[in-house]
């Protein structure tokens, strides 16, 4: 009797080819990333860490603003939002060339177009995963607490990757049409960035601040990743309206992919 792995691709059902092609073609983004660098996985972790660093010394030691912003240790309380953050970030901006890079392979193949945006976020997802081990690393050494809100971690990413794939859904497909789309999406994410609670929390704002804060998607997001070192980091209402609106960029998203997607194929 013959092995499940060695059915034919013929024979394998469209929701199985299309996850073997998932696996084939993330674990191929992630061979070419690190094949020709001599540091590896270590890149993964630098840019984050060097980021972290930096702001570190800028809020702890140059405007000595310990326990004013965020909260201690702050380098744990940097790390466990620039993590996701360079996930989303990266996901969405390399979103900007899924079609652009790989034109040839797109039109060739029949797999549904949206796996070039998802094995991108995949990929990205799985360099996020590989740098949590240095979060921990971090925790132990700062003596950051782990409570059981950790449990939140896997829902902070399942909604991280909702919002991810919806706005890579978004651009890919306009950017084929609009090429300056590519750098107003780099000049959006610089200042999402900074709109984002990242180097503070959402606590920090001002109170008139803090219902339009919801709005920022992220917010939810990085408020569930901090509630594992930072248990009153929690906020439900940021959470729920982060969740509502990571699956309306969604659905919206694969709307706007659909429509797009035979056009996208005659311009490349």
């Amino acid at each position: 009797m013959s092995e499940p792995d060695s059915v034919s691709p013929a024979k394998r059902s469209p929701a199985s080819r299309y996850r073997h092609a998932l696996v084939l073609l993330t674990a191929r983004d992630l061979r070419v990333r690190y094949s020709t660098s001599a540091l590896g996985y270590l890149w993964s972790i630098l840019d984050p860490l060097v980021m972290a660093g930096i702001y570190w010394f800028v809020f702890s030691v140059v405007f000595d603003r310990d326990g004013r912003i965020g909260e201690q240790p702050y380098i744990v309380f940097l790390l466990v939002a620039l993590l996701p953050w360079m996930w989303f970030t990266g996901a969405v901006s390399d979103s900007t060339r899924a079609f652009l890079k790989d034109a040839k392979l797109v039109r060739s193949t029949s797999i549904p177009r949206t796996i070039w945006v998802n094995r991108i976020v995949a990929s990205k997802g799985i360099e996020f995963a590989a740098a949590l081990p240095v979060l921990a690393v971090f925790a132990i050494v700062n003596n950051a607490g782990v409570g059981v809100e950790a449990l939140y971690f896997p829902l902070a990413m399942v909604i991280q990757a909702a919002l991810t794939i919806g706005v890579g859904m978004l651009v890919a497909p306009l950017v084929v049409f609009f090429r300056d789309l590519e750098r107003a999406t780099k000049l959006a994410l610089r200042f999402l960035f900074y709109a984002s609670p990242i180097v503070y929390g959402t606590s920090d704002l001002p109170e008139q601040l803090h219902f339009w804060a919801a709005f920022n998607p992220l917010s939810g997001i990085f408020s569930l990743y901090r509630a594992a070192f930072f248990p009153g980091q929690l906020d439900l209402f940021l959470v729920g309206v982060s969740a509502a609106m990571s699956l309306l960029f969604l659905a919206v998203g694969l709307i706007v992919f659909r429509r797009c997607e035979r056009a996208v194929l005659k311009e490349l």
